[in-house]
């Protein structure tokens, strides 16, 4: 199944799809194409109301990517090769998206990734193979936008093969921010709920033991997170950063989680300024190279030379 897209208003009468003119507008006069990529153990339909508050936020087309709870409880034996690949192709479909919104006239896109989602979209621009697939997207990607995502994983149990996995490739391959500033980089982390080491109650042990789980702190009393991803975890080097006051995990709770429109009148307006000085940085090296001879649109196609996930050379392909 293809990724699933929150259509857009259809253009006004007599207007035509825009063409790929992102590197001639002021980024100020630009909308977002946005894909999301969803957490650990979550499907698709799930965060169908976060992307139509995005697109009350002014997104100008929200695509989510398409994967399952299946597909997670696979990739937690066989990895997240296929994962990377479902999140390849939806990439490419938020690309397509974006070249034919007259909003954001083919601009690289924002990516939002909740919780592990957050992971799948760091290595979606990885120039090496993981898990035999190379996927090498940082030229459409104009901003990563992690809400609640274990950036910093120490041994504890959280997703087990894959909070390790990914941890460990990205920290050596994909360290920090490491494509700014053409690609804007922004974390999403909350203090929403704080757990001491050794409590009374119930409740507040559990969650401790959730924290640690991702990130043993031994010694900080108390650690404060989102109720499942600790704050600390949750901020990824080198990006720009908020830590929330009142955000949760996920929906299902009497609070708010990141993607409530509460919370998304914190974060979405400095998320929207991390993808316009990216696209901003991206049309200053255009202009240097046309002052060095090459053209706007020579620079487009090299902006949109990625053809979606591709299989290292000797990898065995994976559904």
């Amino acid at each position: 199944m293809g990724a699933m897209p929150v259509p857009a208003a259809a253009p006004a009468s007599g207007t035509t799809p825009a063409r790929s003119t992102w590197l001639e507008t002021d980024p100020a006069h630009l909308r977002p194409t946005v894909l999301v990529l969803g957490g650990f153990i979550t499907s698709a339909p799930w965060y169908r109301p976060f992307a139509a508050a995005l697109q009350a936020h002014g997104a100008a087309e929200v695509i989510v990517a398409s994967i399952w709870t299946p597909d997670w409880i696979l990739a937690a034996v066989r990895g997240l090769g296929p994962l990377t690949t479902r999140a390849g192709r939806a990439l490419l479909r938020a690309s397509e998206a974006s070249t034919t919104s007259p909003a954001s006239r083919g601009a690289p896109v924002l990516v939002i990734g909740h919780s592990a989602g957050g992971m799948l979209a760091r290595l979606l621009t990885s120039p090496l193979p993981f898990e035999g697939r190379r996927l090498n997207g940082s030229s459409r990607i104009g901003a990563i936008v992690t809400l609640g995502t274990p950036h910093v994983s120490g041994e504890g149990r959280w997703g087990g093969r894959i909070a390790r996995a990914v941890a460990r490739f990205a920290d050596l391959n994909l360290p920090g921010a490491c494509f700014a500033p053409t690609t804007g980089y922004f974390s999403v982390a909350s203090r929403a709920i704080s757990a001491r080491e050794a409590p009374e109650d119930g409740a507040e042990r559990l969650v401790r033991h959730l924290y640690d789980g991702v990130l043993p702190q031994p010694g900080v009393d108390p650690v404060t997170g989102d109720g499942l991803i600790p704050t600390s975890a949750a901020l990824l080097e080198g990006a720009r950063q908020i830590v929330l006051d009142d955000a949760v995990h996920g929906p299902g709770t009497r609070v708010p989680w990141y993607g409530a429109d509460a919370q998304l009148d914190h974060w979405w307006p400095l998320a929207l300024e991390a993808w316009r000085a990216a696209l901003a940085a991206r049309q200053v090296r255009a202009r240097a190279r046309e002052a060095a001879g090459e053209t706007l649109a020579a620079d487009a196609a090299r902006e949109a030379a990625f053809e979606g996930p591709a299989l290292a050379p000797g990898a065995t392909p994976l559904p």
